[in-house]
């Protein structure tokens, strides 16, 4: 007999006893590596069957010693629980999730806890928690059941929208061939011409359609499939497994809505029509000296699914505070801030290359906090509520520190790396997407535990020396934005399609810091200018605004998007404003 589930189980059933042969239960652990093994006690928390040595971890680690042991011999069977088909197993150890780490929001199996989230204050079993969100799946299925209404829409929309066009292209042979009659032999090169135009628009436009019909198509599969799954989940299996389900599915359903919302306001209708001129000149005229009327191949967005707010909204910046940035007290030089990050709950860390500093700042600029670093550091990035990670270039260091709320500083620990790291981002929870220098791959992800790693994309082999190049990550999107200061360049990288953007213009001298914004624009420190522009992710101009400093050098932005900060990198008159972020 064999159970669904995440382990492997061997035994005679009652009925199907045999004289002579005694029932044998294995080991599930020992199963999973291959192993066979006669399991000694079952796991009524772990729900497993374990040998001996198996179960010894219960004894080992402090959080899995309220775990309940039973004789293996008095369990007969397992209760049958709903077929999770691998949801409910760990995607790095393959093991059952059992705990829930509340500080970093992750499910976790018993290595993960063990493993990864030693260190975090609150680490609780799942069963104990389990069934307290129940609200959480219905809100789950409604999001599922509006991405299902969209997406149906869209398909609505794009068989109606090749109807319609199908006719309109009918139509411009049918207004042709009524005119055909009176000017013989021009109109019948003009249809010729002007029909080829049409069917051309037509083939390339039926091909953008159904591929939008067909992604939508695959959001209604994908929405269904999602919305089954809850139902079957939350009638057939556990509160754990329902838990499970929704920390598992949420990310999925947030995708997935954010997709089609973007296709909704994406809608075209597509139109062909023709029209004459006032005054036709007759024949005998050559076709390809003189057209009697315009081909007119469009698109347009209905009033009705026309977005509220632009795609590309204009940011306007508001100056809220300045302070200068002057030689005081234990410094050793003028200040740099080569770094600079918001904390989630609105604070500044900056990094001073100078000096060798870490510091905190309030909402009116006020140093709250300061710590002494051990190397020259480059760049900054908050990792979390209150942790921090800061690159030393040519150290090939990355530290991270532990920022209270109370605006103590201490060092956590420091990571090692192979190459010199100077900007740096959060690329997910789990790594970094680091800018380099002196090195032929001009940006990097690495891991929080310090693996290295390309992106799958063909950046130019180029090498910057320390100063010239930054970089910084639209996770979104998946587009790595990468500024040349010698060039008056920003490169914009696509991963997913191996593209990339070049933006040059008057508007960007020497780029230096830049930063995501709201909607995902680009923001860039246009340094010989003196000015924030603000870039599209199509590599298009929105605006640029003048700042009362010169030479602005680093920015960053509030996760909320409101606040902006930016310091400058001239000698002697180095600053940090604080900027209100409104669009």
């Amino acid at each position: 007999m064999e159970e669904k589930g995440s382990g492997n189980m061997e035994y005679n059933s009652a009925d199907d006893a045999v004289p002579g042969r005694t029932e044998q239960i294995l080991c599930q652990p020992c199963s999973s590596k291959d192993k066979q093994t006669v399991a000694d006690v079952f796991c009524l928390t772990c729900d497993e069957f374990q040998c001996t040595e198996c179960s010894n971890v219960h004894t080992t680690h402090a959080f899995l010693r309220n775990h309940k042991l039973v004789n293996a011999k008095e369990v007969k069977t397992k209760p049958v629980s709903f077929d999770m088909r691998g949801l409910d197993q760990c995607d790095e150890h393959h093991k059952v999730l059992e705990f829930f780490c509340e500080d970093e929001n992750q499910l976790c199996c018993s290595t993960c806890a063990i493993v990864d989230h030693r260190k975090c204050h609150s680490v609780v079993e799942i069963q104990k928690i389990a069934g307290s969100s129940a609200s959480e799946s219905s809100k789950l299925k409604v999001k599922l059941q509006e991405v299902n209404e969209k997406a149906e829409k869209i398909v609505k929309h794009a068989m109606s929208s090749k109807e319609k066009l199908d006719q309109d292209v009918k139509e411009v042979s049918l207004t042709i061939r009524r005119m055909r009659d009176d000017v013989m032999k021009m109109f019948d090169d003009l249809e010729i011409s002007v029909a080829k135009d049409a069917e051309s628009f037509k083939t390339e436009t039926f091909n953008k359609l159904t591929r939008k019909q067909s992604d939508s198509e695959k959001h209604v599969a994908d929405a269904t499939k999602s919305i089954e799954t809850i139902d079957n989940v939350y009638q057939n299996g556990t509160p754990l497994q329902q838990f499970i389900l929704e920390h598992r599915i949420k990310k999925q359903v947030d995708e997935l809505s954010s997709n089609v919302d973007k296709e909704c306001q994406r809608l075209e209708t597509v139109t062909v029509s023709f029209d004459f001129d006032d005054t036709l000149k007759l024949p005998p005229l050559s076709i390809a000296d003189y057209v009697p009327g315009q081909l007119t191949l469009k698109y347009f967005v209905p009033e009705a699914v026309k977005p509220l707010i632009p795609l590309d909204p204009i940011v306007k910046l508001t100056m809220i505070t300045s302070i200068d940035l002057k030689q005081t007290g234990d410094d050793a030089k003028e200040p740099l801030y080569k770094g600079l990050d918001f904390l989630p709950d609105g604070r500044l860390i900056a990094v001073d290359n100078k000096n060798r500093k870490c510091l905190i700042y309030n909402e009116k600029l006020e140093k709250v906090g300061s710590y002494q670093l051990s190397n020259m550091p480059q760049s900054v990035v908050a990792v979390s509520e209150e942790e921090v990670a800061i690159t030393s270039g040519r150290y090939m260091t990355i530290d991270f520190l532990r920022v209270s709320k109370s605006n103590e500083i201490t060092l956590i620990r420091t990571c090692e790396v192979k190459t010199k790291y100077d900007s740096i981002c959060m690329k997910d929870e789990r790594n970094f997407v680091v800018g380099t220098y002196d090195d032929t791959t001009p940006v990097r992800i690495v891991s929080l535990s310090g693996e290295e790693k390309d992106f799958s994309i063909n950046f130019p082999s180029k090498k910057y020396p320390i100063g010239t190049s930054v970089c910084t990550y639209i996770r979104n999107s998946d587009k790595v934005v990468l500024t040349d200061r010698n060039e008056h360049t920003v490169y914009i990288y696509d991963i997913k399609s191996n593209t990339r953007v070049v933006v040059k213009d008057d508007q960007i001298k020497e780029p230096r810091g830049v930063a995501v914004g709201p909607s995902d624009c680009i923001l860039v420190c246009s340094n010989k200018t003196n000015s924030i522009v603000q870039i599209s992710q199509t590599g298009r101009i929105l605006s640029s605004y003048k700042l009362d400093m010169e030479l602005p050098y680093r920015v960053c932005i509030s996760k909320d998007k409101s606040l902006l900060a930016v310091s400058s990198n001239l000698n002697g008159g180095r600053k940090l404003q604080l900027l209100q972020v409104t669009y």
